[in-house]
């Protein structure tokens, strides 16, 4: 039978929270959701704005619309599941309550694979663009700095992370405030390239499937919003304010991601046409919009703001990841050593290192390589998705089966959520789902020799 929810009532701010290892209560509402943002970064739609320009024929914005609302699936139930196990451990305690333990184990495994690998991935892009602008120190160089610099602040304290965190999360956004001002003055100077309604309804004609497909892409994009709940236990409000935190930092992102795509869309000097017919343009799509728009100089500002906001999004994920191996090792899931806390700074030491040992190794042996960023990004989706997917299980698990529920809030939230999250896989690379199915095919071996050692004589 699962364990009993742990009650939701807060300790005392600077008090350890209870139980083995206990963390302490540190975190206000505005660093829970600078920690979400930090790891989402305000701009994500860099890197993606050709892709998905060129897939939804230009209907850019609203695809972040839509994908906003299908992530608002997975946020609410985050938002369900946080009030019933204010945990650590994030979907790892939420489907050992709503689903059992072993269930439990195999959504912290797949989690495990997206909170150690996107850090990776954000420390290589954040060593791609400091090579870029100082071009003779070695990008393995760079990104292993990055990795040494933001592990420091992780074992600095939570809180401590979380201010110098905020202070780059400002600089991220006032970049991006000074792109859309950038932007207004030059469609009031020289007006649109597009239509004013064509980010919404698409250039040469509207097509629903190809919103679609874009959306299954622009989804990715906020992967790292649920490392919020992970800081349950160190959350000086209790569960509400990390409910509270997990929809503010989506609702947010999702403004963000709309505007900026919203004006690209309108300034982009290539079509979505052409864009489709030559891919290795999309990648530096958002950046040409950037130079017809304002020039160079804005495009060096938004590449150093990429270079430096990467890493802290690496950093809010690190400790995300952090906090899972802690709980999992809390629970004797994974080497007891892990769930040991520092009692000078309140961090599970061991556990961060940990993390940090993995996404070191991970992003320096793609910095070393010319197709390392492709080999690296292709994995890291299905991990968290699996695991969102677990989620919304847990929330039916636990309300509809357990509580015997029927609210739409605890039925019919979940199931479109879930729907959502198989869509997405199912459209997924081939290679990302065959590691994520070899991840799995270890998780589940790893579950049954455990269930075997416990069931063995003696």
């Amino acid at each position: 039978m699962p364990p009993t929810p742990a009650s939701s009532s807060p300790a005392s701010p600077t008090s350890p929270a209870s139980g083995t290892g206990g963390l302490r209560r540190e975190l206000g509402f505005r660093d829970l959701v600078v920690y979400g943002l930090l790891f989402i970064a305000p701009m994500a739609p860099v890197g993606v704005f050709g892709t998905l320009d060129a897939k939804s024929h230009g209907a850019v914005a609203l695809v972040y619309v839509v994908a906003t609302v299908a992530m608002g699936f997975t946020a609410f139930s985050y938002a369900q599941m946080v009030r019933v196990a204010p945990k650590a451990g994030s979907v790892y305690a939420y489907a050992r309550v709503g689903l059992g333990e072993s269930a439990g184990f195999i959504a912290g495994w797949m989690a495990m694979l997206d909170y150690l690998l996107i850090p990776a991935v954000a420390y290589l892009f954040s060593g791609i663009a400091l090579h870029a602008l100082v071009p003779s120190v070695p990008q393995w160089v760079w990104t292993a700095v990055a990795v040494v610099v933001t592990t420091a602040l992780n074992l600095w304290g939570v809180r401590a992370a979380a201010r110098v965190g905020f202070l780059v999360l400002a600089m991220e956004i006032a970049v991006l405030f000074v792109f859309v001002v950038a932007a207004c003055v030059a469609l009031a100077e020289h007006g649109p390239r597009r239509g004013w309604l064509s980010p919404l309804g698409g250039v040469g004609g509207f097509s629903g499937n190809a919103v679609l497909a874009a959306v299954s892409v622009a989804v990715l994009s906020y992967l790292g919003f649920d490392a919020i709940a992970a800081f349950a236990e160190e959350s000086a409000g209790g569960s509400e304010k990390v409910a509270r935190a997990v929809l503010t930092c989506l609702a947010v992102a999702g403004v963000l991601f709309v505007l900026q795509a919203y004006l690209a869309a309108l300034l982009a000097p290539m079509s979505p046409q052409e864009l489709a017919a030559k891919p290795v343009r999309q990648g530096a799509a958002f950046y040409d919009t950037v130079d017809a728009a304002a020039g160079t100089w804005l495009h060096d500002l938004v590449a150093a703001s990429k270079a430096v906001g990467a890493a802290f999004a690496a950093l809010a994920g690190q400790a995300a990841a952090g906090r899972l191996l802690f709980a999992m090792a809390r629970d004797r899931r994974l080497p007891v050593l892990l769930a040991k806390v520092d009692r000078g700074s309140g961090v599970p030491r061991p556990a961060v290192l940990g993390s940090a040992v993995v996404t070191l190794c991970a992003a320096v042996w793609a910095a070393r390589r010319d197709d390392g960023l492709d080999r690296l990004v292709s994995v890291v989706d299905v991990g968290a998705l699996v695991a969102f997917g677990l989620l919304h299980l847990s929330v039916l698990g636990w309300f509809a089966v357990r509580k015997r529920s029927r609210l739409a809030r605890h039925v019919v939230v979940p199931l479109l959520g879930l729907a959502v999250v198989i869509v997405v896989i199912a459209r997924a690379a081939v290679a990302a789902q065959a590691v994520g199915g070899l991840w799995l095919a270890a998780g589940l071996g790893v579950l049954g020799a455990e269930v075997f050692r416990r069931s063995a004589p003696g």
